[in-house]
């Protein structure tokens, strides 16, 4: 496998979904996407889990997908399996996007993934990715355009998302 540092886009990695089968992430060439470290237990999921639904349901049918990588790195606030997460996210906040397998998103043992993202876009105090929540906005091509700090509301990145897609302000194709 090619090293991290070789890898020109999103499009390179294969990563674990939530139970546990290899996703090539090549199949999302010409969608944008929204990466996002998730967490059941933390004072912003219950804004971010829904503001991501309704994100998500207003644009998947228009080249858009969210990837959830949920991750226990801070304060303990994702404890459970993978099976628990997808029961969490999809029972309450009817997520229809795409959960990954639990993730660590810094340190030496931090996802290949997030790796690249950070590599790609350094956050406003350096490239470690600072809570749970952060989002990268990744264009068709699967390059970082975007870095979104925890407390940024997923409907904020709205406007952008469809500069990135090349949709107009009305919602249709330019």
């Amino acid at each position: 496998m090619a090293s991290q540092s070789s890898k020109g886009s999103v499009h390179d990695f294969t990563v674990k979904d939530a139970r546990g089968n290899d996703v090539d992430l090549s199949i999302y060439k010409g969608k944008v996407l929204l990466i996002v470290n998730v967490a059941s237990q933390c004072g912003l999921t219950n804004s971010n889990y829904t503001e991501l639904s309704k994100l998500y349901e207003q644009y998947k049918d228009q080249g858009f997908e969210i990837l959830a990588f949920p991750c226990n790195q801070f304060g303990g606030q994702e404890p459970g399996n993978n099976e628990q997460i997808l029961e969490f996210a999809c029972t309450r906040f009817k997520a229809e996007y795409p959960i990954f397998d639990k993730v660590d998103v810094n340190g030496e043992k931090a996802a290949p993934i997030y790796k690249f993202l950070k590599s790609s876009k350094g956050g406003l105090f350096g490239d470690s990715i600072k809570w749970n929540f952060s989002k990268f906005l990744v264009d068709k091509e699967g390059h970082v355009v975007d870095r979104y700090a925890p407390t940024t509301s997923p409907l904020s990145i709205e406007v952008r998302y469809k500069e990135t897609a090349g949709l107009n302000l009305m919602g249709g194709r330019d």
